[in-house]
């Protein structure tokens, strides 16, 4: 394979400059030497990266003179324009198989700069080694920066011996235009170039100061000089920080009546030869130290002049014919400069593009787009703070009517109003946004009090004063809360939005907060319908088992079966979690279904056993006035001997019975004549009439929960419930009381006549084999 064009010539200049396989010297051995120390490294070399071979011209740590080219660090270094680092070779897929990793000197860690000669070629490097991995920053390599400098200082000595004086400066000026370039291209910062091609100017000259600075101009068209790098040796410590401001924006000078102005005018070359004398001095920046001679050099991109480079103190002084020498080093400068400048063109349109996409042209707030980005940023600053995001959505009432009668640059001028004063309204790290149109977002952190919302309101009610119109109006928000609303950016606006709507239909200037628990219950019903299909196919449901005691006989008369959903996440639920959502959907026939057919089995069972309960079951109401029902419940009854099917007990709400008293009846009749009882659910809450409860066709009456609970305490619940039982036993109807959770209300109930109990003073709900349990266990409470 022919070998790389730019590679032979590399080892073309590494054979002229003559320093393979020569003996070892002091002055490149104490600079390794100082590398490893500096570092606290196990090996710090000189390598000279060679056709086949990695040769050490100095080295501390390393018995070895060579290694293969292949095995060689360094020749990935002399690649690179920039430090080459590795901080785990065992880690790395380029080097965890190197020899000299899995052996010795079990390399792990190594940084090496290239080291160029005199023509500029990368002959080498300087590089530090460890046996244990290390974290580095390329900042922090600036010592063996220096180290290779140095190196490359005695390369350059050694080569002037024998090329001559004028050779020497040739190359000088190569070498330091190439660093510059690399220096530009590898640094985020073009200030580095500008320092190094300094220092380089400095050396080259044997100037004592310097600076290159960029011509500016005014928009008057006078020019004025923004220095870029500008030496810092010996200034007094009262002028540390100028040098410091240079560093951060760049030194100004926009007098033009001195030697550092006299260039930008001219155009020209200026040499002082005795500064002190010379009448256009001046233009030192303060407590700089004194000049004796002075040389300013124009840089030039075409025509235009761009940059000014001005070297003072040189002990042979200055001549014009120096500029003529300098030139492609003064062109170089020229390129940078145009680099600096192309990029800040860029930068500047790259802003520009910026700030259009980003923000609204009209009132200067965040777009869209924008608000994305700082609502994504407030939503994480938030949860780290433990804080709470009101999301503020805001729409004006009558905008369109001011833009109809007045027209739109008056509309564009409420916009902007409005969109001042919400940020005069709001804090500085609160957010204001517009949307689009008249529609506004505020997004507010950890607001305590609802006058906030308030004051927002009232802001914008205040008249617009537009030319000579004075025009008011108002503003309608929806509010939402983060992270009681814990959703995603986009879905809390359209929360925000929807309460916004809310605030509008409710009379319009006024704030609503999100209705959170419409929401989560709208939510829960969607998850609900997800789940509960696949619930029902994996056998998921169960039903549970409550006991009812006969008051007259003193035993358990039967069981009331309660439903439960062993979910795989969220563990037992009770019927309140999921029933109302999948009631009036296909699940609430499933769900009947499968609760008549586990009844039935039961009851099945209890025969078997020569048991002698019965078993209530609770139907919805969409399922039992659904098509599906009867047909059903004939089905199931179907496997169940005449003579038990009584002690199916269907527990009918009362407040079914009452939305279409005709359809129930005849329901309840045709379940009679299939040989099944009924009970009327949660009597006393329908309101039901005397002649309405004369005519339903049912067995039992279950008195609610909410008259039984309090009876002893309430008076008044006390004649209810005393007045259901008269009802009841008045049309030969047995009554159950629901809800007996302390012996005072069994004790209260036994004596009013009552027939049935059930509740947690009797039993809690428990599975099949538990309640068997509990029954054959059971003791008459002691009165």
């Amino acid at each position: 394979m022919p070998m790389d064009p730019n590679e032979e010539r590399r080892l073309a200049a590494l054979t002229r400059l003559g320093i393979l396989d020569t003996p070892p010297e002091e002055r490149f051995d104490r600079l390794v030497r100082i590398a490893r120390k500096v570092y606290n490294v196990k090996i710090a070399l000189f390598s000279i990266v060679d056709e086949e071979r990695q040769w050490f011209k100095a080295k501390d740590g390393l018995e070895p003179r060579e290694t293969h080219r292949s095995f060689a660090f360094c020749d990935h270094a002399i690649r690179q324009e920039k430090p080459f680092i590795v901080e785990d070779a065992s880690k790395d897929p380029r080097f965890r198989n190197n020899p000299l990793v899995t052996g010795g000197p079990q390399i792990r860690f190594y940084a090496g700069i290239p080291v160029r000669e005199p023509g500029g070629y990368k002959l080498g490097t300087v590089c530090i080694i460890d046996d244990k991995p290390r974290d580095i920053r390329e900042v922090d390599l600036d010592v063996l920066r220096t180290l290779a400098s140095l190196i490359e200082d005695e390369l350059e000595r050694a080569y002037a011996a024998v090329s001559g004086d004028d050779e020497v400066r040739f190359t000088h000026i190569t070498r330091a235009i190439q660093r510059a370039q690399n220096a530009f291209l590898t640094n985020d910062s073009d200030r580095a170039a500008f320092e190094l091609m300094l220092s380089d100017l400095l050396a080259i000259t044997g100037s004592q100061f310097g600076f290159i600075g960029e011509v500016l101009r005014k928009e008057d068209d006078t020019p004025y000089l923004k220095v870029e790098a500008i030496t810092n040796i010996a200034w007094s410590p009262e002028t540390q920080g100028l040098f410091q401001q240079v560093e951060r924006r760049g030194m100004l000078f926009e007098r033009l009546d001195n030697l550092l102005g006299a260039p930008m005018v001219s155009g020209a070359v200026v040499v002082a030869h005795d500064y002190s004398s010379d009448p256009r001095k001046g233009g030192l920046p303060p407590g700089h130290p004194p000049i004796r001679c002075y040389i300013g050099m124009p840089v030039y991109s075409k025509s235009e002049m761009i940059g000014l480079v001005g070297l003072a103190n040189r002990d042979a002084g200055y001549t014009e014919e120096m500029s003529d020498r300098l030139a492609p080093l003064l062109q170089t400068v020229g390129t940078l400069l145009e680099r600096k400048r192309l990029y800040r063109e860029r930068q500047e349109h790259q802003t520009s593009l910026e700030k259009a996409a980003n923000y609204d042209a009209l009132t200067g707030l965040p777009n869209r787009r924008r608000l994305t980005e700082l609502f994504t940023q407030e939503l994480y600053e938030a949860d780290q703070r433990k804080g709470t995001v009101s999301v503020c959505f805001l729409d004006l009432d009558g905008f369109k009517e001011i833009n109809d009668e007045h027209g739109h640059s008056v509309g564009d001028a409420v916009l902007r109003a409005v969109a001042e004063r919400l940020k005069t309204i709001v804090r500085s790290h609160d957010v204001i946004a517009r949307l689009g149109g008249d529609e506004f977002v505020a997004i507010l952190r950890d607001v305590n009090d609802s006058r906030v919302y308030s004051r927002i309101l009232e802001a914008i009610r205040q008249p617009v004063n537009y030319r000579h119109y004075v025009l008011q109006l108002s503003c309608s928000m929806g509010i939402t809360v983060y992270p009681d609303d814990d959703v995603e950016p986009d879905m809390l606006l359209r929360h925000a939005d929807q309460a916004m709507y809310a605030a509008k239909e409710a009379g319009k200037n006024a704030f609503k907060m999100f209705d959170l628990e419409s929401h989560f219950t709208r939510k829960e019903r969607v998850r609900v319908l997800e789940q509960i299909g696949p619930a029902l196919a994996r056998d998921e449901l169960e039903l549970y088992f409550q006991p009812k005691v006969d008051f007259n006989r003193c035993t358990v008369e039967g069981f009331e079966a309660l439903i439960r959903w062993n979910h795989p996440d969220d563990g037992l639920l009770l019927p309140c979690r999921f029933l109302d959502h999948i009631e009036y959907t296909e699940y609430a026939s499933q769900v009947g279904r499968f609760v008549l057919g586990e009844a039935i089995k039961r009851l099945l069972y209890f025969d078997e056993q020569g048991l002698p309960y019965s078993i209530s079951v609770n139907l919805s109401p969409s399922y039992f006035l659904g098509q599906a029902f009867l047909p059903d419940l004939k089905a199931g009854l179907g496997q169940l001997p005449d003579g038990i099917r009584h002690r199916l007990i269907l527990e009918v709400l009362e407040t079914t019975a009452l939305d279409d008293t005709r359809k129930v009846i005849d329901i309840l009749k045709v379940c009679q004549a299939m040989g099944v009882e009924v009970s009327m659910d949660d009597f006393g809450t329908g309101y039901s009439s005397l002649d309405y409860f004369r005519r339903l066709p049912v067995q039992e009456i279950k008195i609610d929960r909410t008259f039984v609970g309090d009876m002893v305490s309430d008076r008044e619940d006390e004649m209810v419930v005393k007045a259901i039982l008269g009802l009841s036993k008045s049309f030969g109807r047995r009554v159950i009381a629901e809800g007996v959770e302390t012996r005072e209300v069994h004790e209260r109930l036994v004596r009013l006549g009552c027939d049935l109990g059930q509740g947690y003073f009797y039993a809690e709900p428990m599975p099949f084999d538990n309640a068997l349990e509990w029954a054959r266990n059971f003791s008459w409470p002691a009165m």
